[in-house]
């Protein structure tokens, strides 16, 4: 579900940059920043509230706008205007360049209705972001390693289906698609909003999908690697007013865009202003990734509220596709 959701983001993308052509460039407008940054007893940043990360900014840059970081204002709105108008024509069809990309070309998908990706580029230090890679500075999530293309060439839930354990986590409505759950918290189709409550020792970050709830213990310890969580195991630190938080210890069934489970995640939450957190993100996984590589977004304030999300409720998907691959056993069998 995931790598479908990547690969209909790219394609957004292409959409984007298309009607980028023939905009006059102007200069970026920094947004002034909005309030005083709140503060906890202890004096940290209070990072607590609801917030959200949907954009329609996609993970990686695409080609079309190879060499451009940034688009001014001018730009970013025309190109949020197409996608606007590129979305409305989904709305009810089977057969679309977006629904193509994300492999239901002929069933279609979503009715728009329920699509709440966000409307606007993702906006940091005043101008607005092409992807959400920013180190490398090509803004590509970096290739994989030989040892990453051989083991997920027989990964377990991509081609599998004899049983319900073998279908991924986010199939089975055991953790949010796309990494929304995170680490690292990506934005997707829907339900982009997270709830941080803050004490002196735990922060705890409440994800509106499938609703996980990660426990960022404050200065704490790893446990060893015997010890292994599909969210993996956070723990925070104080620098200055940045909050960072190592993740280690993933099981191998997390496989954050083919990962392992050595996979070190290192998040860094700013409040910025009143409404804004800053979000950067490294990924290392030498076993996986050819070099470290870097995200960074903002999480805006919003009213909320977290609604519930009902994964299972009429979902016939997995008796769907483990029926089907019964039929289709059934069918080679009388071949």
């Amino acid at each position: 579900m995931s790598y479908r959701y990547f690969t209909s983001m790219s394609a957004l993308a292409i959409l984007l940059a298309a009607a980028l052509s023939g905009q006059t460039p102007s200069a970026p407008r920094p947004r002034p920043r909005t309030g005083a940054v709140p503060r906890t007893a202890d004096g940290h940043p209070d990072l607590q509230g609801i917030w959200t990360n949907a954009t329609i900014t996609p993970v990686e840059r695409p080609s079309a706008l190879a060499g451009k970081a940034t688009l001014t204002d001018a730009e970013a709105a025309a190109a949020e205007k197409n996608a606007a108008e590129e979305l409305a024509k989904v709305d009810g069809a089977s057969e679309h360049p977006l629904l193509a990309a994300a492999g239901s070309n002929g069933t279609g998908g979503y009715n728009v209705l329920f699509i709440d990706r966000g409307s606007e580029f993702a906006r940091v230090d005043g101008v607005k972001r092409t992807s959400l890679v920013v180190d490398p500075p090509d803004g590509k999530v970096p290739p994989l390693t030989p040892e990453a293309r051989k083991r997920n060439a027989g990964m377990i839930g991509m081609g599998r289906y004899d049983s319900v354990k073998d279908r991924p986590l986010a199939e089975r409505c055991l953790l949010a698609f796309g990494s929304s759950s995170g680490p690292p918290m990506l934005p997707v189709l829907y339900n982009n909003n997270y709830q941080i409550v803050q004490t002196p020792d735990n922060v705890v970050i409440l994800v509106e999908m499938v609703h996980d709830a990660r426990i960022v213990r404050i200065n704490g310890k790893h446990p060893g690697p015997e010890v292994r969580q599909w969210l993996g195991d956070s723990i925070g630190h104080w620098e200055g007013d940045t909050l960072v938080v190592d993740t280690t210890n993933f099981t191998s069934q997390t496989r954050f865009r083919g990962s392992s489970e050595n996979l070190h995640v290192i998040e860094r939450f700013t409040r910025t202003d009143a409404n804004t957190i800053l979000y950067k993100v490294t990924i290392d996984d030498p076993s996986t990734f050819s070099k470290i590589w870097s995200m960074e977004y903002p999480f805006v304030a919003t009213p909320g509220p977290i609604y519930v999300y009902a994964c299972h409720e009429g979902n016939y998907s997995l008796t769907d596709i483990l029926g089907g691959a019964r039929k289709a056993d059934s069918e080679t069998g009388r071949k």
